[in-house]
């Protein structure tokens, strides 16, 4: 199985996970700022279908960073 590194730009950390756990980590970090957002659930799901365009976008918008897991 794919393994992710997720980068979150605002506070510097890094985490490696499987697709499945990339919604509820994202998701984490929102909650750390009060914030919550369907876009998680929607990153996951173009990382998921293999839309790189979409997951980049909506990553940048989210403050992460996506990539495929050297």
């Amino acid at each position: 199985m794919t393994v992710y590194q997720l980068t979150d730009r605002l506070h510097g950390r890094t985490v490696r996970v499987q697709a499945d756990r990339i919604a509820p980590t994202v998701a984490s970090w929102l909650a750390e700022l009060g914030a919550c957002s369907p876009l998680a659930e929607e990153l996951s799901r173009a990382v998921r279908d293999g839309d790189w365009p979409a997951t980049y976008g909506i990553a940048d918008y989210l403050s992460v960073k996506v990539q495929v897991a050297a």
